[in-house]
């Protein structure tokens, strides 16, 4: 088996097309995030960015808030809601207490590498004629801004739209939570946000623009992992047949094991296969953490990774779901 990854050049040196998913215009004119953020009751900027930005630094956002510009005469927002790149409408969830996103859309970007989604959410409105396996185009109309959402209510003020970039961990997702047994169905499928890991979108945007990076392969190979670890198993999840891009080298003969990079929230964004030898003596299924930055992870408290047990660094509750999700480990 050979998967080629990150020694595609053309892959590497290709540029994307991306556009803000807003009207709001603050952030194509290089003004800073708070000319477009909406922050939480908190009124503290930062609360509308990703990462631990929230509960004093121990609650995880996944993605940005971007307030409008527009409003009718109650106050409701107006803005339009944009595709930020070419893509296929995945999953259209037009009942607001269906999820804690409200209503929302989710669309996979198959051009890019990796096949990132794009999740737009808080709707007031889904367009008319939108639907599931649609093709959209950057910049196409898609939705209007809103403050819809499930088991709370976001104030007329705060209205806003919740915008990500990430992977999906895994196509078996309903195995996973069926075994959770959470108590209630998934009316997601797959699409459903506990198997949606986001990167930081504005830190890939900012880049973007500064062209640092020209896509996502690019702006994954320079990540700085927080944790590294191995898993010694012979299967290849989904995940990498999904994100083959994410190879740091190509799988060739029989796979023993993965040394894989993640970052400070968890996803795992860089992937090594070992070889049967590399793994001999080590028992199927188990897990090593090889290395922790300690320091990344001391500024980033909304997620727990790493637990110390007897003196040793052992998966956390949130490494451990992503395990769960992409090796099937139970």
């Amino acid at each position: 088996m050979l998967l080629a990854g990150l020694y595609s050049p053309s892959a590497l040196a290709q540029r994307i097309e991306i556009s803000w998913p807003t009207p709001n215009p603050a952030w194509e004119r290089g003004q800073g995030y708070e000319n477009w953020v909406q922050p939480t009751v908190s009124g503290e900027d930062r609360s509308g960015l990703w990462g631990s930005v929230r509960s004093n630094g121990t609650q995880f956002h996944e993605g940005l808030d971007i307030r409008p510009v527009s409003r009718d005469a109650r106050g409701e927002a107006r803005d339009q809601v944009t595709a930020a790149m070419d893509g296929i409408v995945r999953n259209i969830s037009n009942r607001a207490g269906d999820s804690s996103y409200g209503r929302y859309i989710v669309l996979e970007h198959p051009e890019a590498s990796p096949a990132v989604y794009t999740l737009y959410a808080h709707l007031a409105r889904v367009e008319p004629g939108l639907a599931e396996g649609q093709r959209v185009k950057r910049g196409q109309v898609m939705a209007t801004m809103g403050r819809s959402a499930g088991g709370y209510a976001i104030p007329t003020d705060r209205s806003h739209l919740h915008f990500e970039i990430g992977l999906m961990l895994t196509e078996n997702f309903q195995a996973w939570y069926t075994w959770k047994k959470f108590g209630s169905p998934n009316l997601q499928g797959r699409w459903n946000g506990m198997n949606l890991m986001g990167i930081d979108p504005r830190d890939f945007l900012d880049q973007w623009r500064q062209r640092r990076v020209d896509n996502f392969q690019q702006y994954f190979a320079r990540l700085e992992p927080a944790v590294r670890l191995r898993v010694v198993t012979s299967m290849v999840p989904d995940f990498i047949r999904r994100y083959p891009a994410l190879l740091r080298k190509p799988i060739e003969g029989l796979v023993g094991g993965w040394e894989v990079q993640c970052d400070v929230s968890g996803l795992p964004f860089a992937w090594t296969p070992l070889s049967p030898t590399q793994v001999a003596g080590q028992r199927a299924g188990s897990v090593e953490i090889l290395s922790v930055d300690t320091a990344a992870l001391r500024g980033f408290r909304g997620k727990s990774l790493i637990r110390v047990r007897s003196g040793r660094n052992t998966p956390g509750p949130d490494l451990t779901t992503m395990l769960q999700l992409v090796f099937g480990l139970r």
